[in-house]
């Protein structure tokens, strides 16, 4: 359902994929197999066109593939038909497709290189992935390597009435690649009846095993008690502690003015005056929080449309939703950020809108741009096209943008005037010293270790699927997840708030927002532990791309924790000084 709301073009060559979109097939009806990429298995990012590496194609005419969604193309899908003769039901018995002669040391040097690195490949029949292994490394009489490619296809097909519901791929038949040896290219279509329903086709693709471990079911228990701790222990302390401090301000009133001035005030209400003053930087605040608002609904949504329908089982089908959803919601961007700046009494709100629509886009494209310097330099099919970019650049022009603008005149209309219980003084109380670890830097730099405790071992398992070979799926555990952050995040910002604020420092906003956005300063250490204690990535496109990557996640999950912190903090603290009367 949602995988082809994004679709961009529909493919019709030969009459043949339109079959392959229905996944309905007569007898001896033309199945295509489509090459997709090649590259190396320990660096799953990094891949190639398939025919960059001198296979040869089989002898059906050529059908060209147009990228039918914006997904596949950002994601460097790369499908080239294979040439091999394919029909529905019909069995094909052991037979030649194509030959290559290695007669140039660079043919010879490109498939050795390829086998050495354990190159694996992957193809698409009927929308189901399939991979195989290019070739072997096997010791010599000598004790030196000698590198074997497989040479022949096994493809069996399991059919259930006119729908294919299993592929699998044997790679047979090892030759060794040595300089003027002539390799010929077979395969073998074998055809089966099947019991699996259509339905639950992909469902040999996924690993209960490793999703569903104990340990995963554990982590959730686990962090589910921490929330239950931590809401318990932050009720227990500020309801004490604030009940102490109305104790004493209520008596504070009773005295008279004299032994007022003569007594001991300190705590967050005198500082009652300075509390909602506007923050430093607002137009870069409000920004972050419109973005950060946005950004908090687009993974909802996209958590809760994943739940609903299978979006691992299509081709670029998240990364479409994604971008869907993201375009869709930008008017939430523009209402949370331009109310909010016009509360400050900010004067530029259209420079504000801009700088808040194009944050996280200019984020992502940015690197992506530098990033694809690097994919073109090393030829690799992560190197995102012209189109592309300019469909993305469409995008942002001609439907976030609006959106948010319109988002933002609404914000300031409906809730952009200011309420705040206390009046705000002219003059600003200085702030007194404190000891170093009441410092807002070093709140907001212990505030995130909690949250990201939380969720540290989702992280895990969604590196593990974006980074290696395996397909995320367990979408209800990334909700539970998702919310649990959310509890743990909105906890520990308002105890560090209110400690910040018993310390009479007012920087309570952007306070709240670092020390919940640290959280992301931890993520991003933890894929370095990933990168080199869980992986075998190598190369320098690799780790370029991984770290990359990793810095827009961690700077977009530290805009969206750091936004959920402080609207959890904004609640509070608006709701203890509208309960002390203040003269």
């Amino acid at each position: 359902m949602w995988r082809n709301v994004a679709v961009l073009v529909l493919v019709t060559a030969a009459g043949v994929l339109a079959d392959e979109h229905s996944h309905m097939y007569e007898d001896q009806e033309q199945v295509v197999l489509w090459m997709n990429t090649v590259g190396p298995y320990h660096n799953r990012q990094e891949t190639y066109r398939f025919f960059s590496l001198p296979f040869c194609h089989g002898p059906k005419a050529s059908i060209d593939h147009y990228h039918e969604t914006l997904g596949e193309s950002l994601q460097g899908i790369e499908l080239e038909f294979s040439g091999l003769d394919i029909k529905f039901g019909v069995d094909k018995p052991h037979e030649k497709y194509c030959e290559i002669e290695l007669n140039s040391d660079e043919t010879e040097k490109a498939l050795e290189y390829s086998v050495k690195n354990h190159y694996w490949y992957q193809m698409f029949i009927d929308d189901l992935p399939i991979w195989g292994i290019v070739g072997d490394v096997q010791k010599g009489a000598d004790g030196q390597d000698e590198y074997y490619i497989w040479t022949h296809k096994k493809l069996e097909f399991g059919s259930n009435g006119k729908q294919i519901v299993d592929v699998n791929l044997t790679s047979e038949a090892k030759v060794k690649l040595s300089r003027g040896a002539k390799i010929v290219f077979t395969y073998q279509v074998i055809w089966k009846k099947s019991s699996i329903q259509f339905a639950r086709r992909f469902e040999k693709y996924l690993d209960p095993n490793f999703f569903q471990h104990r340990i995963h079911w554990f982590s959730i228990f686990n962090s589910f008690m921490m929330v239950i701790f931590l809401i318990g222990l932050v009720s227990m302390i500020l309801m004490r502690t604030l009940r102490k401090d109305y104790a004493r301000y209520r008596r504070d009133e009773e005295i008279d003015d004299m032994d007022r001035d003569l007594g001991d005030e300190y705590g967050w209400k005198q500082i009652h005056g300075d509390v909602f003053r506007s923050p430093a930087y607002p137009m870069a605040f409000a920004s972050m929080i419109g973005a950060g608002a946005q950004l908090s609904l687009v993974c909802l949504c996209v958590i809760l449309m994943a739940i609903i329908d299978d979006l691992y089982t299509g081709r670029g089908s998240i990364m479409n939703v994604a971008i869907l959803v993201y375009a869709a919601t930008s008017p939430v961007n523009g209402y949370f950020g331009g109310s909010m700046y016009h509360k400050f009494g900010g004067k530029e709100w259209i420079k504000q809108m801009l700088i808040s629509a194009a944050l996280l886009p200019s984020l992502i494209c940015g690197m992506s741009f530098m990033i694809n310097f690097v994919a073109i330099y090393y030829h690799a099919s992560r190197a995102i096209p012209f189109t592309s970019m300019l469909a993305v650049f469409t995008i942002c022009l001609f439907v976030i943008l609006p959106l948010t603008l319109s988002g933002t005149v609404l914000g300031r209309s409906v809730s952009g005037r200011a309420s705040y219980p206390c009046r705000v003084n002219t003059v600003p109380r200085p702030i007194p010293e404190k000891k170093w670890f009441m410092e807002p830097l070093a709140i907001a730099l212990f505030g995130g270790v909690l949250p990201f405790g939380s969720i540290f071992i989702e992280m895990y398992f969604i590196f593990t699927s974006f980074w290696a070979y395996k397909i995320y799926y367990v979408y209800g555990f990334m909700l539970l997840v998702f919310v649990i952050l959310v509890l743990v995040t909105i906890c520990v910002t308002i105890v560090c708030s209110y400690f910040l604020l018993n310390a009479e420092d007012y920087r309570w906003q952007w306070t709240s927002f670092l020390a919940a956005g640290s959280t992301a300063l931890y993520v991003y250490f933890y894929s370095f532990y990933y990168f080199f204690f869980k992986t075998k990535m190598y190369g320098f496109f690799q780790t370029s791309f991984y770290f990359g990557n990793m810095l827009v996640f961690s700077i977009a999950f530290g805009i969206m924790t750091g936004t959920i912190g402080y609207m959890g903090t904004n609640f509070f603290v608006h709701k203890i000084y509208s309960t002390v009367k203040i003269d």
